[in-house]
């Protein structure tokens, strides 16, 4: 006769051992697992959800405890993912990267209408504008649930953003009814990922939300910032010679300009920078005839084209050369010599053409 204090072992069914078999089978399919919260997902949104994630991962779910019994079978070690698994939950598998899975499940969520009894995960806000609705009892609906609404032009208008639920409470079954009447959908459904194990790694979902316009504006910023380096540092790589060599074709080019090295392909810019200076002479002297007649009908050198290494100082030295020239032997002023020596024009004609003579000679010598 048997006592009270024998007990015989549960058996486990076999149908148990088979389901988890196959979530084992399951789990060893994928390179990245997780469990994601399935709460509140009606069975036809689940179901197109499932058809969405088709191709690149799979959703399974079954009992809790077999999830957990599965978990601790595997060689893998994904113990830590056991005690996430609490509540309305199944198991994700993918061979894509984890932050790869996290975008598609949240690119997955739909808005969804929320009822009486939820707790709202956001703040839910009736927006500013025509309700479409015929005035009537609606209006004092509105009010009731603390939105500030008013007939207006015939018809119910809320008259500006109106928040009449804050995060974290719970909504009333008239709230309920009038986000239902103005087809407002403040809920998101979706598969919620608690946390996914990947290549010995376990990963919060915090930890996978990365803005990946930022980070890729990180990956440009830091790629420009190298290569600036490389070149200031004269570091030549195949994406920088180029730029080298072409900083370093503009220092010669300014040098020779500088040195005024006689060159086929400094001729235009040697001309330019002549060219230049004599404009800025002749506005410093600041006389109808200080430009020599066969240049004033020709549009100077474009801006940027004037000297730059050693040249401003002997710009600086024409334009003291021809402060001296605008005042008189004596120490008079320029209207007063004018005025005493109206006489002599044919010698100070003769005089500018001298000067215009000694400026091609000198030209004349520095291209030969």
């Amino acid at each position: 006769m048997s006592t009270g204090s024998d007990r015989q072992t549960e058996t486990v069914p076999e149908w148990k051992r088979e389901e988890v078999d196959d979530v084992v089978a399951f789990i060893g399919r994928y390179d990245s697992v997780g469990v994601v919260d399935v709460t509140g997902i009606p069975s036809r949104q689940l179901q197109a959800m499932r058809r969405d994630l088709h191709g690149t991962a799979a959703l399974r779910i079954s009992r809790n405890t077999l999830i957990r019994r599965a978990l601790e079978a595997v060689e893998a070690d994904l113990e830590d993912l056991v005690e996430h698994v609490a509540g309305q939950v199944g198991l994700v598998g993918t061979n894509d990267n984890p932050f790869g899975l996290y975008r598609q499940l949240e690119a997955s969520k739909t808005p969804a209408p929320i009822n009486a009894g939820e707790v709202a995960s956001d703040d839910v806000v009736i927006p500013e504008g025509d309700t479409g609705i015929d005035p009537g009892p609606f209006v004092g609906d509105l009010q009731q649930v603390g939105a500030n609404a008013r007939i207006e032009g015939g018809s119910i208008q809320v008259v500006e953003d109106s928040t009449v639920l804050e995060s974290g409470q719970e909504v009333s079954a008239d709230l309920a009814n009038v986000l239902s009447e103005l087809g407002i959908e403040p809920k998101e459904v979706g598969l919620d990922l608690r946390s996914v194990h990947s290549d010995g790694v376990l990963f919060a979902p915090e930890e996978l939300a990365i803005d990946v316009a930022a980070y890729r504006a990180d990956l440009e910023s830091a790629a420009a910032a190298g290569r600036n380096l490389s070149v200031d540092a004269e570091y030549p790589t195949d994406r920088t010679v180029a730029a080298l060599l072409s900083q370093a074709a503009g220092d010669a080019t300014a040098v020779g300009v500088s040195a005024a090295v006689e060159s086929p392909s400094l001729t235009d810019d040697l001309v330019r920078t002549a060219d230049a200076r004599v404009r800025a002479l002749a506005g410093a002297i600041d006389h109808e005839e200080a430009l020599p007649e066969e240049l004033r009908e020709v549009d100077g050198p474009a801006t940027g084209a004037e000297p730059t290494t050693g040249d401003e100082a002997d710009a600086d030295d024409d334009e003291a050369d021809a402060d001296d020239i605008d005042e008189t032997d004596d120490g008079s002023s320029d209207d007063e010599a004018d005025d005493e020596s109206s006489d002599d024009e044919p010698a100070d004609a003769e005089a500018d053409a001298d000067a215009d003579d000694d400026g091609g000679e000198a030209l004349g010598d520095m291209f030969g």
